[in-house]
């Protein structure tokens, strides 16, 4: 039934997906790079979840779930991918300045594993201040852009990055049939919100012992042993 939302969605669907377009599902369209994407939002994920002591029951649970469906996802590699990997790796060894902070390239790590994004892509959620005078829409944003380089050195035109292969649209298939949780672009949104997530538990510190003890036989109605056959008494008031 998925796939035949992307078949409904496009009018000629071709070997590969077009960014941007629409997924069969309202307001969700296909996304550029859900291979890296993931396997980034599962490697963050996986890191931050090292601040919860090791017996913590969502630990164990979100680590197991999210290792499983980062397994799947790296198993997938898009056609070329070796050789890309190896160019990109020979690119960063060789013009290592130009991945450091204040670089053209944002260069981070996530589960063990190297992400770099381009420097243009820090500034599409950002807000800043509208410079003063009678300046169009592209002669601001040019401006506004130089003004955050400062004296750097601007490698754009040394380094060129190419984004890693995309994935065909029948190995995307395959691995959201692998994960069984809907569209690899319903799956991204699921991993963007246990991101956001876990730092809310980290903060509650969710593993410590309750302020307010629980009375004795609260929770006794819910336990697994209480759900037999026969009659079921009434929880305790």
């Amino acid at each position: 039934m998925r796939a035949t939302l992307r078949l409904f969605a496009a009018v000629k669907p071709g070997r590969y997906l077009e960014p941007g377009n629409p997924t069969g599902l309202t307001g969700l369209f296909n996304h550029p790079a859900p291979r890296s994407t993931l396997l980034y939002l599962y490697g963050s994920t996986l890191d931050k979840l090292k601040a919860f002591p090791e017996h913590s029951v969502y630990r164990q649970s979100t680590e197991a779930l999210t290792k499983h469906r980062m397994k799947i996802i790296e198993s997938i590699k898009p056609e070329g991918y070796e050789e890309w990997a190896k160019k990109a790796a020979e690119k960063v060894e060789k013009y290592p300045e130009a991945f450091q902070p204040g670089g053209n390239f944002k260069y981070q790590t996530a589960g063990g594993q190297s992400f770099v994004t381009t420097e243009d892509n820090d500034y599409e959620d950002q807000e800043f201040t509208s410079l003063e005078g009678p300046r169009d829409a592209e002669e601001k944003a040019a401006e506004m852009k130089m003004l955050k380089r400062g004296r750097r050195v601007d490698y754009s035109d040394t380094v060129k990055w190419e984004p890693e292969p995309p994935l065909e649209a029948s190995q995307i298939s395959d691995a959201e049939n692998q994960i069984g949780a809907g569209l690899i672009e319903e799956v991204i949104q699921v991993a963007e919100g246990e991101l956001k997530l876990v730092d809310t538990m980290v903060k509650a510190k969710v593993w410590e012992e309750l302020e307010e003890k629980p009375l004795q036989g609260q929770w006794d109605y819910f336990a697994r042993d209480q759900h037999t056959s026969g009659t079921q008494e009434p929880p305790n008031k």
